[in-house]
């Protein structure tokens, strides 16, 4: 079994448990309203007893009959006095139906999960860490996930109607879906914001992208956006003032929204010689492939070159091939799109 076979099988029983945990929270009040029943229904009947001169030795034992009565499991002698008499007859009734009741619930609920498609969407995503959330699932939003997908990163998707034909194939793919207002922290959260590394908001709703933003950047200080927004200068001023990764309608394309998520800075490619090539800058990561590795042997593996490496602010534009990259150190590329998004897939490897 290969290692993303495993991890993905890992990921859904993790939800799983997650997703059953949360029901059984949900089955928690008609279970505790039968405990009550118990509880109070033995304290009765041990007061009751003793009035009518047939008195049990103690409260618990009380509690116990009461309890054996409910599964029509109550042994000894049936006792004289009549109000004593009524509980085998009410006790059955009262547990049974609140615990029925419950478990029929809890049953529905566990094994039709169908028909809580959102709320096992948001079970699957709860197990995903340094992710990528995308909020919009149009035309822009789909090849955007899939160039995600194809550089092998994590991605949660929020879409409040999302459309029959995209949420399919986005789902077969093995992405979560959660039908939600992203505008609400609560659709974020359940997308897993806090834990996230990147936003892409990719809506055609200018001012819900800016709202989305900014909630997410109070949620997760540390997220990095990177937002769709149609006038140029106002591109220009949400990256000087906020921050952000903007795009404008005339710069836009989904390998530029793919590339800045997975952080790396990708210019558009240029013919060089009748092969198309890009200059691309990233930031190693913590947990990257790329640590320790030496210049030459990047430049051998991914088939680009190292133009310069960035440490401490300081540039070093002829690093020689014995050189090893640290995290946090920045290298500037020049390769083909596709070996860059290899390089940028296994810069944020995890295992």
């Amino acid at each position: 079994m290969s290692a993303i076979n495993k991890k993905y099988r890992l990921r859904k029983l993790k939800a799983g448990w997650r997703d059953t945990w949360l029901l059984l929270r949900e089955f928690a009040f008609p279970l505790s309203i039968f405990l009550l029943t118990i509880l109070g229904g033995g304290i009765l009947y041990y007061f009751l007893a003793q009035i009518a001169g047939e008195p049990i030795p103690t409260p618990l034992e009380s509690m116990y009959l009461v309890l054996s009565m409910t599964f029509l499991q109550a042994g000894g002698v049936f006792p004289q006095t009549w109000y004593l008499g009524l509980f085998y007859f009410i006790m059955p009734l009262i547990g049974l139906i609140i615990l029925a009741q419950g478990v029929t619930e809890f049953s529905i609920m566990l094994f039709n999960r169908r028909a809580r498609a959102k709320e096992w969407e948001v079970a699957v995503a709860s197990t995903y860490n340094n992710h990528i959330i995308l909020v919009g699932l149009g035309h822009l939003g789909f090849r955007v996930a899939e160039e995600l997908v194809n550089i092998q990163q994590e991605i949660v998707i929020v879409e409040a109607n999302p459309k029959a034909d995209l949420i399919n194939s986005i789902k077969a793919m093995g992405i979560p879906v959660i039908q939600d207002d992203a505008t609400r922290e609560t659709a974020l959260e359940s997308a897993g914001v806090k834990n996230a590394r990147a936003i892409i908001l990719c809506t055609q709703n200018d001012s819900l992208n800016l709202k989305v933003a900014l909630k997410a950047r109070r949620l997760n200080p540390e997220i990095q956006v990177i937002i769709r927004i149609f006038e140029d200068d106002f591109a220009h001023a949400l990256q000087e003032q906020f921050g952000y990764t903007a795009f404008s309608a005339t710069a836009m394309a989904a390998p530029a929204f793919a590339a800045a998520a997975s952080g790396v800075d990708m210019t558009r490619p240029i013919t060089v010689e009748g092969q198309s090539m890009s200059f691309a800058y990233l930031k190693v990561d913590q947990v990257s492939k790329l640590l320790n590795q030496r210049i030459s042997d990047i430049e051998q593996n991914y088939n680009l070159s190292v133009v310069f490496i960035r440490h401490n602010n300081e540039s070093d534009f002829h690093p020689t091939a014995d050189s090893k990259l640290s995290a946090e150190e920045v290298i500037a590329v020049l390769g083909g799109p596709k070996e860059i998004k290899k390089l940028a897939s296994d810069n944020h490897y995890s295992s």
